[in-house]
């Protein structure tokens, strides 16, 4: 299978996340760039929106994801929050559409699930789960949407990577695809550390 390299955004307007991560073999993941793009200095949310559009383009040109996951909006209270939220994620989706990247949108639910195997996990736990599968270096992460923004591109490639194969590289490539965590259990016990 061909190298492929996967944009994972984290959408926001006062600090978006993103995370490039590159597959090699269909299997060998590695961390290619993560950071934010902090807009807390910009007051105009129109501006705001520009630059969000300016440096996603700088970050396609620089890495030439072939796919972008972006999380979608987190469906809370704060109306405001959840429309300024899909505002940045859609600026992103016009600056993959303009470039003809393939996008693909995942819940926060899901991809929190993905990476820590609990929906309800916390920033903390999932940037100590992306850490620890994806060899960051803790001193690398400044903020928790960096991480989220890598969560949701190995969440991206986990989505299309049978559960059978050992995601460094020392799988069985056989083993059929899994639908729960206690099917990936079952199915890679020597795996499991208790």
């Amino acid at each position: 299978m061909a190298e492929r390299v996967i944009l994972g955004i984290d959408p926001g307007t006062n600090v978006l996340g993103y995370g490039v991560l590159r597959v090699a073999d269909g299997r060998k993941v590695e961390v290619v760039a993560m950071g934010v793009i902090d807009l807390r200095r910009c007051t105009d949310v129109y501006l705001k929106l520009g630059r969000i559009y300016e440096r996603v383009m700088g970050i396609i040109d620089a890495f030439l994801p072939d796919e972008l996951a972006i999380e979608a909006p987190f469906f809370g209270k704060n109306v405001q929050s959840m429309l300024k939220l899909g505002r940045a994620q859609g600026v992103t989706i016009a600056a993959a559409i303009s470039r003809q990247i393939p996008i693909a949108e995942y819940a926060p639910l899901k991809v929190k699930q993905a990476i820590t195997g609990n929906g309800g996990a916390s920033k903390e736990q999932v940037a100590e789960m992306v850490k620890r599968v994806l060899h960051v270096n803790a001193d690398d992460v400044a903020f928790f949407d960096a991480t989220d923004a890598l969560a949701v591109a190995y969440c991206h490639y986990l989505q299309q990577t049978p559960c059978g194969v050992n995601l460094q590289g020392k799988g069985n490539s056989a083993k059929s695809s899994c639908n729960s965590w206690a099917q990936f259990a079952k199915q890679n016990s020597d795996r499991i550390h208790r």
